[in-house]
């Protein structure tokens, strides 16, 4: 019989015009998370949440909170409609990249209001970081992270380039970040050693990779007077694959995880070892395709939107 489930937050990319329309509309709770992100940020991010257009939510600076205000509005529909908080049924609970936050705030380690307006300033920092650099992300399938980082270690790219791993997401996908043509040297290579595709990633910055230190030290200055509360339940981080409890510890973490590597496989294959139920909640069901490519006996469910919280109710009823 089930007991417990693994929680997973989606990070950036996985946002959609509309995403969490009908939670606002139908759902009073839903609808208080949306008006607290927009009065946090004093800006109207649920507008662009929902009708647009895609080229103002892409922007890392909007992608960012809006993606964790819908999370955590499907967060907060769920423990209303069960009477149980997220915490109380899940034995770990992890993020992938912005993902953290949300992960974070479930676990009431930190308030709303605080990680909306962290995440914006994550993700002005992140654009940043950058300016009137040409830069380059890419996903690489079909080869896995051993073989990847091999080749990067025995080709070094031009002088003052950079190609470095940002996210070991699943077996047969890693993806790579750094300057354009550092990126493109690599990529070519791994072509040539097997790689099935390599495939360009749109998005504004180059996440997870030493360009971005300066949007580290940013961090460091925001989250420096902010508190986080005791963990009301596991939490693995993406820097080190690893639990984490302190709090101290977190927040360097948190710090660290804007230019480390998101080291998502190791993630799972550790929150898996005793529990083997994942549920996705946030826009999309990114996460859920990359932990079946981990392992195909996991028993995987996202929440993206009212109806699947309908089907989650039913189908976890016994843990509720």
């Amino acid at each position: 019989m089930l007991s417990k489930i693994i929680v997973v937050f989606p990070g950036q990319g996985s946002q959609t015009v509309g995403m969490g329309r009908d939670l606002f509309k139908n759902h009073p709770v839903a609808k208080e998370v949306f008006n607290e992100v927009d009065d946090t940020l004093n800006q109207n991010l649920s507008k662009i949440t929902f009708d647009g257009p895609e080229n103002e939510l892409t922007l890392t600076e909007n992608a960012q909170p809006s993606i964790m205000s819908v999370s955590m509005a499907l967060v907060r529909v769920i423990e209303y409609e069960s009477k149980r908080k997220i915490y109380e049924f899940s034995d770990t609970i992890l993020g992938h990249s912005l993902g953290e936050y949300s992960a974070l705030c479930s676990l009431n380690a930190l308030n709303l209001k605080d990680a909306t307006s962290l995440l914006k300033k994550r993700g002005k920092a992140m654009q940043n970081s950058v300016i009137n650099l040409k830069t380059k992300m890419v996903a690489v399938i079909g080869l896995d992270i051993q073989k990847v980082e091999k080749i990067i270690e025995e080709n070094s790219v031009d002088r003052e380039e950079i190609c470095e791993i940002a996210n070991d997401n699943c077996p047969g996908q890693v993806i790579l970040s750094g300057t354009e043509n550092g990126v493109i040297q690599i990529s070519e290579i791994l072509k040539d050693n097997g790689a099935r595709s390599i495939v360009d990633l749109r998005v504004s910055a180059p996440f997870h990779c030493s360009l971005m230190d300066k949007a580290s030290e940013m961090m460091k200055v925001y989250l420096n007077d902010i508190s986080l509360k005791d963990l009301r339940s596991k939490f693995i981080s993406n820097v080190t694959a690893d639990f984490e409890e302190n709090s101290e510890k977190i927040k360097e973490l948190l710090i660290k995880q804007v230019s480390s590597r998101v080291r998502w496989r190791e993630s799972i294959i550790k929150s898996t070892n005793k529990v083997n139920s994942i549920v996705e909640i946030g826009p999309g069901k990114i996460l859920t395709g990359m932990n079946k490519r981990i392992n195909r006996d996991y028993n995987l469910f996202s929440v993206s939107n009212l109806d699947d919280i309908k089907t989650f109710l039913e189908k976890f009823k016994d843990i509720l």
